[in-house]
């Protein structure tokens, strides 16, 4: 059965792999299982047809054959339990991966999240300039405890896993705030995300269809 996702016709990002569809791209890249794309606008992403698909009327969504699923976690982890890849054969590492894939999600995610909506949708708000520092701190907090987890290690737990797969797409929406550099063992750890193959496939493909060129072979 074909897999099919949903991506931003036009992304915001234009295509530098922030929208989401990223990582169910890199997932499926990770796991060598082909896949087309639906491009939508954001007018569709509004209409009964998508609304089906993520009654939240975001992308991407993901469907194969007769299932349909939304959000990227949950995607994800479908995609690395049913192909090789993603998750390690032994149980306990299998749930100690997992685990980092909520941990990005729900504790790293959330303040850097915060950060863009303080400098975009926020900035003009009176208390902008107070409550800023506050979710640089937070952040900050979050990825020193990150740090020193990580260590020395190229990846969170052994080896490459789905839940560094999350982790880095997380942690590249910190680049351009200099943040990440202040970290420079996670600064280093999102490259070594960056330079893996399946990453380079994954984020070419995004970006040709933001800039109409086919992606590099």
């Amino acid at each position: 059965m074909t897999i099919t996702i949903t991506a931003f016709e036009r992304s915001p990002d234009g295509g530098k792999g922030l929208a989401r569809d990223t990582r169910v791209r890199w997932a499926l890249e990770e796991a060598g299982q082909p896949y087309e794309v639906r491009l939508v606008s954001f007018a569709a992403m509004k209409q009964p047809t998508h609304l089906a698909l993520h009654p939240f009327g975001q992308i991407p969504t993901y469907e194969e054959g007769d299932l349909a699923l939304f959000e990227t976690g949950a995607i994800v982890l479908h995609i690395a339990a049913r192909h090789a890849g993603l998750l390690p054969d032994d149980a306990s590492a299998r749930a100690r991966a997992i685990t980092w894939m909520f941990a990005a999600l729900n504790t790293v995610e959330p303040p850097i999240l915060d950060l863009v909506t303080a400098r975009i949708l926020e900035a003009d708000k009176p208390w902008a300039r107070q409550r800023l520092p506050l979710v640089i701190d937070r952040i900050r907090d979050r990825l020193g405890q990150l740090s020193a987890r990580l260590g020395d290690a190229d990846w969170l737990d052994g080896a490459f896993s789905a839940g560094d797969l999350m982790m880095v797409s997380v942690l590249l929406r910190l680049r351009a705030s200099g943040i990440l550099d202040e970290f420079p063992d996670l600064a280093a750890y999102v490259a070594r995300g960056e330079a893996r193959p399946a990453y380079r496939r994954a984020f070419e493909a995004q970006l040709a269809v933001n800039t109409g060129k086919a992606p590099t072979a």
